[in-house]
């Protein structure tokens, strides 16, 4: 009897042992995740005054807000934001605003003049109907879209073009728009949508990467051979260096590609890209990146505390946080803590001064510190509106991480 018991004994340690283990796997409370979820609802409120009906909000700066038109590629971001933190409070005017807003972007459904409809629609419409389930109001759109996105794809580059001139430009960004042809699939059950995000993802996976794993920002192609015309950056340091958001994008798209197809080939790509990013020596302790791993401009090393303005992308750290966790759920052992504990660092530095604004600031907006485009000299150190929606998305995931350890 007492062997049986000694022997019930172990088994039971063992079993313990195992949900501490598991429970420990997410080092953050769930009071930290509501207390930031909670503070980002009162920044949404103190933005709305600022954004006029008829336009939608981008960045704040020099003390001004500056707002879109649904036409510009950011102009999904802010009815999604309201979608997550109406699925996490249940608050009907967080819906009622979203509505409002989804009013101005249902013409981007026939816009076939850019590669940025997943950006616009699907986290605009695509949360709309998995968060209320409306397929009535919310399918039709997403479709259309959908058949607007693909006109804009070459069989011949096997790509989808992404700007109007160069020859034929196809940036690492394009990846995201991809997740609006994997649902159209799912929905009208025609595999053309599919069939095509997978093409384009295969043609990237080829021809965007170095052997470092690192992505080019632009691939110009020939589209009358399907040549590769020059391999280019336009918001990162040079040609060949790492912008860090196109790093972000890259990781994100391979990840939620591996969850719509289960192709092992796009898991493998994705830990890659994560392997590049996170074992970066310019990576810095916080883990919000510089703009670029490669900027001239970086300091000797990376203290705690140095440059955080102009250099650092507080939208990167969010869309790589956001990215990671998913990817944890795909993967186990010390390769899917890895993930997490980088994704908790984000998380933690961007929930904290300088990064997250104090409430009342900053225009309404999140987060402080991210860059737009240096090259460019456009939005540089200003709150971004899809920085505070990968964010938000982020403490989402994270949220239903501590419910039931999946997504």
């Amino acid at each position: 009897m007492k062997k049986a018991f000694k022997r019930l004994l172990a088994v039971g340690t063992i079993c313990f042992l195992f949900v501490v283990q598991t429970k420990a796997q997410y080092a953050l409370s769930e009071s930290f995740i509501t207390q930031n979820l909670n503070d980002a609802m009162a920044q949404i409120a103190y933005l709305a005054p600022n954004i006029p009906a008829d336009q939608l909000p981008r960045t704040f700066e020099n003390g001004k807000p500056i707002s879109s038109n649904s036409k510009w590629w950011t102009s999904g971001f802010y009815p999604g934001t309201l979608l997550y933190l109406y699925a996490y409070s249940g608050k009907a005017d967080l819906l009622e605003k979203a509505k409002e807003k989804l009013q101005l972007l249902v013409q981007e459904k026939d816009n076939t003049t850019t590669h940025d409809l997943g950006f616009m629609l699907y986290c605009s419409f695509g949360n709309a109907l998995r968060i209320t389930g409306d397929s009535v109001q919310y399918k039709p759109i997403l479709l259309q879209g959908a058949q607007s996105l693909i006109t804009r794809y070459n069989p011949i580059t096997k790509t989808i073009r992404s700007w109007q001139g160069w020859t034929y430009p196809v940036i690492i960004d394009n990846m995201m728009n991809l997740e609006l042809l994997m649902e159209a699939s799912k929905m009208s059950g025609d595999p053309k949508y599919a069939d095509i995000a997978m093409t384009h993802a295969h043609t990237t996976m080829k021809n965007h990467y170095r052997k470092d794993m690192s992505s080019y920002h632009v691939v110009d192609y020939d589209p009358k051979t399907g040549g590769i015309v020059a391999k280019k950056t336009a918001q990162g340091a040079f040609d060949e260096s790492a912008w860090a958001r196109g790093q972000a994008w890259g990781l994100y798209g391979y990840t939620m590609m591996y969850r719509e197809t289960k192709d092992k080939e796009y898991l493998q790509f994705a830990e890659k890209i994560a392997a590049f990013i996170l074992n970066h020596p310019n990576m810095p302790k916080d883990m919000v990146p510089y703009w670029d791993f490669n900027a001239p401009d970086l300091p000797d090393s990376s203290p705690y505390a140095a440059q955080y303005k102009a250099n650092r992308d507080a939208s990167a750290a969010a869309i790589m946080a956001s990215a990671l966790l998913e990817l944890s759920t795909y993967t186990k052992g010390k390769q899917a803590q890895a993930y997490v504990r980088a994704a908790e660092k984000m998380l933690t530095s961007l929930s904290a001064a300088p990064y997250k604004a104090s409430l009342g600031t900053n225009g309404g907006f999140i987060l402080q510190y991210s860059v737009g485009s240096i090259p460019h000299k456009s939005e540089i150190d200003v709150p971004l509106t899809y920085a505070d929606y990968y964010y938000v998305e982020a403490l989402m995931r994270y949220r239903q991480l501590l419910k039931n350890g999946t997504l």
